[in-house]
């Protein structure tokens, strides 16, 4: 009989909205309406009840895409200032419940860096995370790069989280099936392709050579990266490239989570080529709003108590310092 251990449950990939921050956004990032944006607007009755029934002690919340990454310089700071704290007073109001990624204003990469440093000094927040691409350009430049060295300054990780893809690619890749399977250019692929893509660029840049102990969280079990980290690392070495390990440093600087992916098989696909301690819990609620489903999934997984217990928290407290 499967059992889930009994520790406490951190869920890392849950998001919430801010309004002033949605007026910005059009489109079909606006909203999908109904129930899933009245729970993202919901700190109370809603976000607890659903934690409470899967026995989820603790969300750490984050803004869902695109977040501010599409804000233009002008109000970017500003703006994500004011979203920080009022999602820092959500998490004091109550601490056992909730902890907070920030939003970064990367319109601006030197007052992101100083962002960061507040929202980890000053209002407790355990790291960022940043959605797809920052108006139209990858991460991976070294404009960004002071993101990253101020991170690494402060050991907390960037949690690097899908957005919509650039509107040319779904164009070119998308759209003959984008009418009759709208999902496919969000989590069924599109999502995966901008987000690996984004990760395996960050590798090829460099910015780990500069910042070694810097760390990145990929949710979706990596954005299939762990199951491709040996073609991509033995296709790497062949003759004609520059020298690099992209295994070494994807299986040490990476922490990959649940969210949104609760399949066995890809599970222990991470575990044999990341290590059990790259591997946290989340369920991505409420886009995936499943709670307990998540949970229970847990007790059905084919590892020690021990292993279970680090993804379920163990990890978490430890990447974390919670």
């Amino acid at each position: 009989m499967f059992k889930k251990p009994n520790v406490p449950i951190i869920a890392i990939e849950e998001h919430y909205w801010d309004p002033e921050l949605t007026k910005h956004y059009t489109g079909s990032e606006a909203g999908r309406g109904g129930d899933t944006d009245k729970m993202l607007y919901d700190f109370g009755e809603l976000r607890l009840k659903s934690m409470d029934e899967a026995g989820i002690d603790v969300q750490l919340l984050s803004h869902g895409a695109p977040s501010t990454q599409k804000l233009p310089v002008d109000i970017a700071a500003d703006l994500t200032r004011q979203v920080n704290d009022r999602l820092a007073k959500v998490c004091t109001a109550n601490p056992k419940r909730f902890a907070a990624f920030a939003a970064l204003p990367t319109a601006d990469p030197k007052a992101a860096a100083n962002e960061l440093e507040r929202a980890v000094t000053k209002l407790g927040f355990k790291g960022a995370m940043i959605h797809g691409m920052a108006n139209g350009e990858f991460l991976d430049l070294k404009k960004f790069w002071p993101i990253y060295e101020r991170a690494e300054k402060l050991n907390v990780p960037i949690y690097f989280h899908p957005s919509l893809p650039d509107a040319r690619v779904t164009e070119i890749y998308y759209q003959d099936y984008a009418k009759d399977f709208p999902l496919v250019v969000r989590p069924a692929w599109g999502y995966t392709v901008e987000t690996a893509t984004q990760a395996i660029r960050l590798v090829l840049s460099g910015v780990f050579d500069k910042h070694p102990k810097l760390k990145v969280i990929l949710g979706h079990f990596g954005e299939t990266l762990p199951f491709l980290v040996w073609r991509i690392d033995s296709s790497l070495k062949r003759p004609g490239q520059k020298p690099l390990s992209f295994r070494d440093v994807f299986c040490g600087n990476f922490y990959v989570t649940t969210s949104g992916f609760f399949s066995n098989p890809a599970l222990l696909c991470c575990v044999m080529e990341m290590g059990v301690d790259h591997i946290l819990f989340a369920v991505d609620w409420p886009f995936v709003p499943d709670n307990k489903g998540a949970v229970d999934w847990m007790s059905t997984v084919l590892l020690s108590d021990e292993d279970k217990a680090k993804i379920l928290s163990g990890n978490a407290k430890r990447l974390f310092r919670m």
